[in-house]
């Protein structure tokens, strides 16, 4: 069973800099390329798009990846978000708060785009973190 994503272009996901580690834009794609967050609701193929679903996808991929390099949410400094729809902000906002905290997380910014790679991605999330190689 595959358990990790693969780019969908000639880039790799984390790319470490001495201390700092670079993570590419990442979404809710499974390794089966199937998005977290996205519901059949009908036999007419109606889908239903969370982006609490979605934004906790994320942010587990995020995870994975820097566990490759030996660091963890924790060691991120900076978050860029791209959302495609800011009425989607609340519910982000949510669900990040799960995972990090006001007084102590990372710095933050959040953007709203036109569209992203596949129409079912309401988010796009890429960080910076920085951990000291032992």
């Amino acid at each position: 069973m595959k358990t990790s994503v693969t780019p969908r272009g000639a880039y790799p996901h984390t790319k470490r800099v001495g201390d700092f580690i670079f993570v590419s834009g990442t979404s809710s794609r499974r390794p089966d390329n199937s998005i977290a967050g996205v519901d059949i609701i009908d036999n007419l193929g109606t889908k239903q798009l969370n982006i609490e679903v979605q934004t906790r996808e994320v942010l587990k991929n995020i995870e994975r990846n820097l566990n490759k390099e030996g660091a963890a949410l924790s060691d991120i400094v900076d978050v860029t978000t791209f959302l495609v729809n800011m009425n989607d902000f609340a519910g982000y906002n949510k669900t990040y708060a799960e995972f990090f905290e006001a007084e102590t997380g990372p710095t933050r910014t959040t953007v709203a785009v036109h569209q992203l790679p596949h129409p079912d991605l309401l988010i796009e999330i890429k960080v910076m973190a920085y951990k000291k190689q032992s």
